[in-house]
């Protein structure tokens, strides 16, 4: 699994509906509205890096009021769920 972090500036008048309208991409698995550089921060979670270009280059990037875009591509996830499942010896205490 590729994951992505899609920081995305939008005309102010759309952003409720450009959020919405990539929202409903494949791919896309969450979009979060922020304060910031960013107006809209979207997780893109795809099989493939070719997938990338379909997802983001074709499609996100084309949605209507979109300005512009920064995506940074994640090499590693840490989070408490990942890393207790790492540590774990699948004992029952």
């Amino acid at each position: 699994m590729i994951t992505a972090i899609v920081l995305i500036t939008a005309d102010v008048a759309r952003i409720p509906e450009v959020a919405q309208e990539i929202a409903d991409i494949d791919g896309v698995t969450e979009v979060y509205s922020v304060a910031g550089d960013a107006d809209l921060i979207a997780m893109v979670r795809v099989a493939q890096h070719e997938d990338l270009a379909d997802t983001i280059a074709d499609r996100l990037n084309k949605v209507t009021g979109v300005t512009g875009t920064n995506t940074h591509i994640a090499f590693r996830t840490y989070s408490s769920h990942d890393l207790e499942a790492a540590f774990s010896l699948g004992l029952d205490s």
